[in-house]
């Protein structure tokens, strides 16, 4: 990477110079326009499923029944992720965040059928949220999650767009306080721009063990239609497990 690198503190791993993330979104919301379906999987299911902010200081309070571990998606994509992991741990409190419109109807065409979007039932224990992730994490108690998973993000290839990128010196002191001690941030990138950029930043911090990634989708993980299109091109995804400390 082309980012300059910090003082070497004594003692401490170096850290990495890095413009603060911005206060705004980046990149589409919307893709190819949307469908008479789409659009009422997004006014009328979505705010059923919404997380709600305001109950934030207490996220076990917004599921259907006291969840045994809160587990939190950044940037589901199209929800595979999302759906496999719900269905293998039914009594996990799931917060997936997506802000790509197609994403999330995605996500919500599976989950209700046609012409029952505004009344079929939902899943008791799946939240999600339409907006800057961030938004989520800085509002929840410390100590609060027990697993975060950051599956295939966009990659942000070039040098300038470090600060976009959701791996990010600050961003991981953010999932630092909202991670308990032994919990688990999983990554997974096929791009070996964002993979040396995680190797560099993740090196470079005192709050997660940090051991080199796995070569091969490891137990327990599930796969998605990205990290299918990367080997399809011929591109070799690593999947980092990084524990709390």
């Amino acid at each position: 990477m082309t980012e300059a690198k910090g003082q070497v503190v004594a003692g401490q791993p170096e850290a990495v110079d890095v413009k603060p993330p911005p206060e705004r979104l980046y990149g589409r919301q919307r893709g190819h326009p949307l469908r008479p379906r789409q659009e009422r999987l997004l006014d009328e299911t979505l705010p059923r499923l919404r997380f709600p902010l305001d109950k934030a200081a207490d996220p076990a309070s917004v599921f259907g029944q006291v969840p045994e571990q809160i587990w939190f998606e950044v940037g589901f994509g199209g929800g595979e992720h999302v759906l496999a992991q719900t269905k293998a741990h039914p009594k996990v409190g799931y917060i997936a965040s997506e802000v790509f419109h197609n994403g999330l109807c995605s996500l919500l065409n599976k989950l209700v059928p046609v012409e029952q979007e505004a009344t079929a039932p939902l899943p008791d224990m799946l939240r999600l949220w339409d907006d800057d992730a961030r938004l989520v994490l800085r509002a929840l108690p410390d100590a609060s999650l027990d697993r975060l998973f950051l599956m295939f993000p966009d990659p942000w290839p070039k040098a300038r767009h470090a600060k976009r990128r959701f791996v990010h010196p600050q961003n991981v002191e953010l999932c630092a306080r909202v991670l308990k001690p032994g919990a688990v941030w999983r990554v997974a990138s096929d791009d070996p721009t964002y993979q040396a950029w995680v190797r560099e930043v993740m090196s470079a911090q005192p709050y997660f063990e940090a051991p080199e990634p796995a070569t091969v989708r490891p137990d327990g993980w599930f796969p998605t239609r990205y990290e299918a299109k990367a080997i399809a091109a011929g591109r070799q995804p690593l999947y980092w497990t990084f524990t709390r400390r």
